[in-house]
């Protein structure tokens, strides 16, 4: 099936589930008086436990360009002071974080105007480790997002779509830049641009978000990804952790973004409830 009918399956069966939820939840709020959200808060009305989605950051994590971009300097001690205090100097893009609309865009949102509604979705995981396991260049697709939806039905509306390659198992070694023989080109899994673009004309999809250092791909000569998913003012998730914990669906991702104004991005803690 050609993925333009994959997205109209899609979208008809979401316009379907929207019109069920919406008298359902009418019906709710008319006997409680209170107002009913959009869609699901939760993807499960009762989650068992919270697994965490956040790298341990510091100093030596490794980086897109190379460099170290999290300097942390000791300026008061308990021993010396009674308490302890840190200066840190970052880069936005560091260990676990979000890409902003800004950040690849001349008037996009910042990482401090991303709506709070907006990051709190039903978490759809797509397992390309297999496939990555061969090579490092892996990208997912449209079929792969295809073979998700084959196995666990719609995407849910205002989801983020995350791909588990398995490259977080290598994040405290040099596999996880891995750099080609040319000791410049990066080789590590991402997603395609036409998934991207594929998931942008479903309009609930908030936010895609991989295990890897970047939305695109390691040997990426355009940031194609980014250059597509940001600007349509959605957001991404880099360096996410322990996705192979996670069930394909089911599971509510909720992503600690920081305030700061004018952020192009900035590191979160993100972590999943199943």
């Amino acid at each position: 099936m050609c993925h333009h009918c994959v997205i109209e399956n899609v979208k008809s069966n979401m316009l379907s589930r929207r019109n069920f939820f919406k008298g359902g939840l009418a019906a709710a709020a008319a006997a409680t008086a209170v107002s009913a959200a959009p869609r699901p808060l939760l993807a499960q009305a009762a989650p068992r436990k919270a697994e965490d989605l956040t790298h341990e950051l510091h100093e030596a994590f490794p980086t897109f360009f190379g460099d170290q971009q999290l300097f942390i300097e000791q300026k008061f001690s308990f021993a010396k002071d009674t308490f302890n205090l840190n200066e840190w100097r970052i880069n936005e893009h560091t260990g676990t974080h979000i890409d902003a609309p800004l950040h690849f865009s001349a008037d996009g949102k910042s990482v401090a105007e991303l709506p709070v509604e907006d990051l709190f979705l039903p978490l759809v995981v797509v397992d390309i480790s297999a496939k990555a396991a061969e090579d490092p260049d892996a990208q997912v697709t449209p079929d792969d997002v295809k073979a998700w939806t084959d196995a666990n039905g719609d995407i849910p509306e205002g989801a983020c779509v995350a791909m588990h390659s398995g490259w977080g198992a290598h994040v405290a070694t040099e596999k996880f830049r891995n750099l080609g023989d040319d000791g410049k080109t990066m080789h590590f899994p991402g997603f395609h641009v036409e998934t991207a673009r594929m998931l942008m004309e479903l309009p609930s999809v908030k936010a895609i978000a991989v295990d890897t250092l970047s939305l695109d791909f390691g040997k990426s000569p355009d940031f194609a990804v980014h250059n597509s998913w940001l600007p349509s003012g959605r957001y991404g998730i880099e360096g996410v952790a322990n996705l192979d914990r996670l069930p394909a669906s089911g599971a509510t991702i909720v992503v600690g973004a920081p305030k700061i104004r004018g952020a192009t991005g900035g590191p979160g803690r993100i972590f999943a409830l199943v």
